[in-house]
């Protein structure tokens, strides 16, 4: 049992604090209060997302991204009548107060309701490409079966998803497809069920969904399967239904440092030296959320990637949504990066 108390937080915590809380709170978002527990507003990962999407650093104060109004009940309401709250503003959680407005409690939908045996979301791990920056440790083991730590990558990924009781995988696979089909089968061993997109050429990492036979009936995660992180899944899925978006990409910032001073210049005139400024920008993290019907939107038998994919329907005006990613994520795309993975694995993975 959890005690929410461990949820609250002053008004001038950083958002790195909040974050912590979150993660560390039992309760998944974070209640700013006063000395007396008076509530001033509530934080979920939204709501810190929402802030870096907008230039906040984690040393920004949460005041900056505080829900100063969010939903509320008095201690005494029902577990029908919180659900009914809860499910009709998509909230896993609501603050119970007093009459005084002293936050008393917090209530989470995981204790009103029965727990998750499975998700219906299918997820698509991307298996099939070469690995040609990896060489020569690629030459006679796929890179998804490289070892971190005490296993191959890509059961570490599947094993994240198996935590967070997604049960339908499926594979794409294509260099050296035998070893991987051979290592994970049919998902018995892990409880799950994995099937395999079996590509006779490289059909990129949008073109192998069309090798889906079926249509599933909730959107999908599709992730490359070359990553290591720790996102919650579930808060990836709950935003891209609270954003109404059709496709939602996972980003990360990406800092860059010019290693000079840039000056400022209007015809032959100084204007301004600004000196080794840092260039902001979110980069694709090879993670997506895709809704069912736009699969129908790629093309067959044909090398497609996620980034053509999203070019093509951002010009056809469908809704599209970014999730920055704050949690711990790597790209293990080359040799020191597979080094970092491994010295990471023991702090970020080992149970």
């Amino acid at each position: 049992m959890h005690d929410w108390e461990n949820s609250l937080i002053p008004a001038d915590a950083t958002i790195r604090d909040a974050i912590k809380t979150i993660n560390d709170g039992g309760f998944e978002i974070a209640v700013v209060a006063d000395g007396e527990k008076k509530l001033l507003g509530t934080i979920t990962d939204g709501d810190i997302r929402r802030g870096l999407l907008d230039g906040l650093d984690m040393n920004a104060s949460v005041e900056k991204i505080m829900n100063r109004d969010p939903l509320v009940a008095p201690p005494d309401t029902t577990h029908k009548g919180l659900l009914k709250i809860m499910n009709s503003d998509l909230f896993r959680q609501i603050p119970l107060l007093d009459d005084t407005r002293q936050v008393v409690g917090l209530a989470h939908i995981r204790d009103l309701t029965k727990p998750i045996a499975t998700r219906r979301n299918w997820v698509v791990l991307m298996a099939g490409g070469l690995g040609e920056r990896l060489m020569p440790l690629t030459e006679q083991t796929p890179k998804p079966l490289l070892t971190i730590g005490d296993k191959p990558l890509l059961q570490t990924i599947l094993e994240s998803f198996v935590e967070q009781d997604f049960r339908r995988f499926y594979i794409s696979v294509n260099y050296k497809a035998e070893a991987i089909t051979a290592h994970f089968g049919d998902g018995k061993k892990w409880g799950v069920d994995i099937r395999y997109l079996e590509e006779d050429k490289r059909l990129g990492t949008a073109g192998a969904l069309r090798l889906i036979p079926e249509r599933p009936d909730a959107p999908m995660i599709i992730m490359n399967g070359d990553l290591i992180t720790r996102i919650n899944f579930q808060d990836l899925l709950d935003y891209h239904e609270q954003q109404n978006s059709h496709a939602t990409m996972c980003v990360r910032q990406y800092d860059f440092q010019v290693p000079f001073g840039v000056v400022g210049i209007d015809g032959n005139r100084i204007t301004s030296i600004d000196e080794k400024p840092v260039h902001r920008f979110f980069v694709n993290a090879g993670i997506y959320v895709l809704d069912p019907a736009l699969i129908e939107r790629i093309p067959a038998d044909a090398n497609h990637d996620m980034t053509d994919f999203f070019e093509g329907i951002i010009a056809d005006g469908e809704d599209t949504t970014v999730f920055p990613v704050h949690e711990y994520w790597l790209d293990v795309g080359h040799i020191d990066d597979l080094d970092k993975a491994k010295r990471d694995f023991e702090n970020e993975f080992k149970a």
